[in-house]
């Protein structure tokens, strides 16, 4: 899950996010691979489906609901 439903819709901003996810989940080659993707990509939307690709989108909100549902079943 990468929280950029909701945030700065700027491009880089988002790349940034999904970047940040892929990195610290061990996958920097996908990272890498993703921007230069995105980078050479021809539009905004374009751009979003490849970071959708690579990551579930969500809203930050979600992110943090589940880590309170995970660490309430330990």
């Amino acid at each position: 899950m990468c929280p950029i439903i909701g945030a700065d819709g700027n491009i880089f901003n988002l790349l940034g996010i999904a970047s940040r996810t892929l990195k610290n989940n061990g996958m920097a080659d996908e990272a890498r691979e993703m921007y230069d993707r995105v980078t050479s990509s021809g539009s905004y939307n374009e751009a979003l489906c490849i970071i959708s690709e690579y990551v579930d989108p969500c809203r930050e909100q979600d992110m943090n609901e589940e880590a309170e549902g995970l660490s309430q079943q330990f």
